[in-house]
């Protein structure tokens, strides 16, 4: 039986909205930084692949902050863009500035997995706003899947250079990757409603889909002894690349309200 607004009670609407907010501020946050590729981009293939990626991850946040907006939250224009760094409940791992190419791509890697995989978990939620809306988003993301893996799998091994370059920005991303599976307050309400399955179980489907990719592209996940999840973004706490960009993505709100994305 599917949930729908009316239905929930006080504790089921924070759990869903925690949910979201997570989901919509990685979303909002990676849209961002992979629109600064446009213009730079190594080359005009991957200048017009990143920009059009930015493109949809924007506008899948924007459905997710009108489905905050049904459960009694601001406009999607006044939750995206008036809120200070520590009131954003994205991943640290999105933040981070882009650095290199390499960075990039693996950073794009690791997270369209774990993104395409929720979104294929939440297609079956017994929310059944937010599953209409992630039938219809991972669907979109099995494009940027796609892209992900092709160029993991060719430059991990073009050339000893390139494979090096993609096994440095694997182990340095690796421990912030982690911080997408961040466990929220309400994990248990939402598995005993049926409304998702948990972080933990996203986790162990993401490790299955990236390690054939990894292998194929001769790149080793670092040893688990050396694992430990940079947390705390999904609880405000952030690095000190984010309220820059913040302000950044926000200025043209700030300057005319009535803008439209």
């Amino acid at each position: 039986m599917f949930i729908h607004p009316q239905n929930f009670n006080h504790m089921n609407t924070n759990a869903v909205k925690e949910l979201l907010y997570k989901m919509a501020d990685d979303l909002l946050i990676i849209g961002h930084r992979n629109s600064e590729w446009t213009g730079l981009g190594p080359i005009l293939e991957e200048d017009i692949a990143f920009s059009s990626m930015a493109q949809d991850k924007i506008g899948q946040s924007q459905t997710l902050f009108q489905l905050l907006h049904e459960l009694g939250e601001q406009e999607p224009d006044i939750v995206a863009f008036t809120r200070n760094a520590n009131q954003f409940h994205n991943a640290q791992f999105l933040e981070l500035p882009n650095g290199d190419y390499d960075f990039s791509l693996m950073r794009h890697f690791l997270y369209d997995v774990a993104d395409q995989l929720r979104f294929e978990m939440l297609a079956t939620s017994n929310y059944e706003p937010l599953a209409k809306v992630a039938r219809k988003i991972k669907g979109e993301l099995k494009y940027h899947v796609f892209h992900a893996n092709v160029w993991i799998t060719k430059l991990g091994v073009a050339n000893e250079e390139s494979h090096l370059r993609l096994q440095s920005a694997l182990n340095y991303a690796w421990n912030y990757a982690l911080g997408l599976f961040e466990e929220g307050p309400f994990e248990a309400q939402l598995k005993a409603d049926g409304v998702f399955d948990g972080e933990a179980e996203l986790k162990t489907r993401w490790m299955q889909a990236i390690t054939p990719v990894l292998a194929k592209a001769n790149l080793s996940i670092p040893d688990e002894n050396t694992w430990n999840p940079v947390d705390g973004g999904r609880k405000g706490i952030h690095s000190e690349h984010l309220q820059p960009l913040v302000e950044e993505m926000s200025e043209v709100f700030r300057v005319d309200p009535s803008a439209e994305w």
